[in-house]
């Protein structure tokens, strides 16, 4: 187990010093695990409903990020995943309680239900008025349980700030727990774990999942879902898990709704805006109206990877409970929504001119070295994603494999235009094909290599081009040979063939030299110290693997030719 923790019995009071530290407006009682609303009024002077929540650890930022104006006035924090205790709920209710009463908030869980329920049952011994909502929105349970003994997940937070809303709004504790409850009962959520997560008391994965796997219809503490499967397309998990909530809910063309797409605390906001994309649309091709939606980790299991989705219907009633304003940290914000999304053409761009001439035999001879470079760096896809994984981010592979898709999407009257005009082109094409640093070094090199040739170039002239990329890729990275990147295969390759030509070999000989000089330029950065790009990083940790950027030059170098004599 890696966790960045001291004791795996300290962790959820450090954690809870660390959010209030970091958070004004809140406090944390001294003798329970418990984050109150901080500056609150004596009891007498407490006019509004306390909203109250809470659960066992891990879910962060719940519950104790939705504690702030409009949303809870207090959170009870169990351990990781255990429920707290009676007496821990029932001093949080005695911190934060008025005379308008006390709402408690409860995740269907046993554990939760009977303490939170005990703790009611002390306060209202006291004279505290008390109400409790049960939360039970898991629709993937509902071939398997009754609804009253369906699970509470991520829709609880939606609850919170209906009820947060209701509160703030001065309705008495009857009001505020219909509007809560109503919520509770309309919404429903459903979930899909992609792997595990780890308790700190635990030290080991609660289940084990296999590459291709996903859990259906999992609980937020590790529970076994419904159903284990093969990990289909983001798309159709969404379609899936909408369809079992929309049947489940009965909702149809003409509804409102809002939208929650949570992340159970690995999933990164890339997936989240993926699956919010296409949820967004199945619900608007269903008919239904997406009033709000919102996407975070905002109800996790510790470092789950997973998501789930909840759907609650709502009317302008609910609405301006779900826009009314909050302190809460944690609650996501503003949830409108555009009602298409907006997409804006590009400015007009006038393409690079194609020199037409009547074709040459060189023509043919361009288009075929070319596209053997292109067909080869796809080839060598997995290659060059280990080498730049082993220094770098670890998309080189892909980035060279777009390049050479855009290469050979190329019309056909590309090559039988000017020589310079087909470098231009190619070079426009890996412009807008590879992004990061590969793209913009070798749309570089391509164009200033396009300005040396004549129309009709011969082996001395193609020798200058290069000499004119190699130029260009090293003043716009600031790289120069020895420095570990693409230009210790260039480079040499270059100084190889213009040796060879000065000393009268053919063209096709002293390319064989630039090849040879190119391989051996990218063996040498196996023990270079890297100075430029994200493997100098790593530093000394570097050596001892080419370097990837050098390795894709060497590739396609030796592909490229025969050119002309």
């Amino acid at each position: 187990m890696k966790k960045l923790i001291n004791d795996a019995r300290t962790v959820v009071r450090e954690m809870l010093e660390g959010l209030v530290d970091l958070t004004p407006g809140q406090a944390l009682l001294e003798s329970e695990d418990v984050v109150i609303r901080a500056g609150l009024p004596p009891y007498d002077a407490r006019r509004d409903v306390a909203v109250l929540s809470g659960g066992g650890s891990g879910h962060e930022p719940a519950h104790a990020g939705y504690v702030g104006a409009g949303m809870l006035h207090a959170a009870v924090a169990g351990d990781v995943f255990t429920s707290p205790s009676a007496d821990a709920v029932f001093a949080a209710i005695r911190a934060v309680a008025g005379k308008a009463g006390v709402l408690l908030i409860v995740k269907n869980y046993t554990g939760d239900r009977l303490n939170f329920g005990l703790a009611a049952e002390l306060a209202r011994a006291e004279g505290i008025a008390v109400e409790t909502v049960v939360v039970a929105d898991d629709v993937a349970l509902r071939d398997t349980v009754e609804p009253e003994r369906r699970r509470g997940i991520a829709g609880t937070i939606l609850v919170h700030k209906v009820a947060g809303a209701a509160a703030a709004a001065g309705l008495p504790l009857r009001e505020v727990a219909e509007e809560a409850r109503a919520a509770a009962f309309a919404m429903g959520t459903m979930g899909v774990a992609l792997g595990p997560c780890t308790v700190p008391a635990a030290g080991r994965p609660g289940f084990t999942l296999g590459d291709d796997e996903v859990e259906l219809g999992l609980g937020i503490h590790g529970e076994r879902g419904v159903e284990r499967t093969t990990l289909p397309r983001a798309d159709d998990l969404v379609d899936m898990i909408l369809g079992t909530i929309l049947a489940d809910r009965g909702l149809d063309r003409g509804a409102r709704v809002a939208l929650l797409v949570n992340g159970l605390g690995a999933t990164p906001p890339m997936e989240l805006a993926i699956i919010a994309r296409r949820a967004i649309a199945v619900l608007r091709e269903r008919g239904l109206t997406v009033a709000r939606a919102w996407s975070g980790n905002l109800l996790t299991a510790l470092e789950m990877p997973g998501m789930s989705l909840t759907v609650l219907p709502v009317d302008d009633a609910r609405l301006r409970r779900l826009d009314a304003p909050t302190s809460a940290p944690a609650w996501p914000g503003d949830g409108r929504i555009g009602s298409a999304r907006e997409v804006v053409r590009n400015p007009s761009i006038s393409p690079e001119p194609v020199l037409f001439r009547l074709p040459t035999p060189s023509d043919e001879m361009i288009r075929r070295g070319v596209l053997a470079a292109a067909a080869v760096l796809e080839r060598a896809e997995a290659r060059l994603t280990e080498l730049d994984a082993a220094a770098g981010d670890g998309d080189l592979g892909a980035s060279m494999t777009r390049g050479a898709a855009a290469i050979r999407a190329l019309p056909e009257d590309v090559w039988s235009s000017h020589p310079a005009a087909v470098l231009t082109r190619i070079a426009d094409a890996l412009r807008r094909a590879i992004g990061g640093t590969s793209g913009p070094l070798y749309a570089t090199g391509l164009l200033r290599a396009a300005q040396t040739l004549p129309e009709t170039p011969a082996a001395p002239d193609w020798c200058a081009a290069l000499e004119a990329a190699v130029n260009a890729i090293a003043e716009l990275g600031g790289a120069k040979p020895g420095d570990r990147t693409m230009l210790d295969a260039l480079h040499p390759a270059f100084i190889a063939f213009a040796a060879g030509l000065g000393a009268g070999r053919s063209a096709t000989e002293a390319w064989g030299e630039a090849v040879a000089a190119a391989r051996d330029g990218t063996a040498a950065t196996a023990h270079m110290y890297p100075k430029l790009g994200r493997a100098s990083y790593l530093g000394h940790r570097a050596i001892g693997t080419l370097d990837a950027g050098a390795a894709a030059a060497a590739i396609w170098i030796q592909a490229v030719w025969p050119l002309p004599e």
